[in-house]
């Protein structure tokens, strides 16, 4: 399935519910909310977004907690969880998406080579993270990431 009817189904379930969306991103800068707007009328559902490449960023828009990031890095299921929850309670929308990653070519480490992301997704009365490993290039892995989650939203709309 192409990615422009991936983000179609996602705005007509939004609409159907008469929810909203909104996203925070940080190796993606900014590609998520990119792909999402580019259809018309997704203004019906889509808030906005936070592009929270710096932890100071994630800590003091998103709200994420400095002890999270201490404890478990920016990249973890923990981070990627707060940045879904600040985005969804600050941009009041039903439902957030939230992509933390490393997409290189630098910064990977034995635990978190270049290529791992977590998402999150919170929604009313859900919240689900899961990590994903990408190969390839930058602009693979952000890519990839952005399909990714386009993917696991879609499902997740569904339960």
């Amino acid at each position: 399935m192409k990615i422009e009817d991936v983000i179609k189904d996602i705005v007509s379930q939004l609409q159907n519910k008469k929810q909203t969306l909104s996203v925070a991103e940080s190796c993606t800068g900014g590609l998520l909310s990119g792909h999402v707007t580019s259809l018309a009328g997704v203004s019906s559902v889509y808030v906005g977004g936070v592009v929270s490449y710096a932890n100071s960023v994630k800590t003091s828009i998103l709200g994420v907690q400095e002890s999270t990031i201490k404890k478990h890095g920016a990249v973890s299921r923990e981070t990627a969880l707060e940045m879904a929850s600040g985005a969804r309670l600050g941009l009041s929308s039903h439902w957030a998406i939230a992509i933390t990653g490393i997409a290189g070519p630098t910064g990977g480490t034995v635990q978190k080579p270049v290529g791992t992301v977590w998402f999150a997704i919170v929604g009313p009365e859900f919240e689900e993270a899961n990590q994903k490993y990408f190969e390839g290039d930058r602009s693979q892995i952000r890519n990839s990431a952005v399909e990714h989650a386009l993917k696991i939203l879609k499902t997740a709309l569904t339960k």
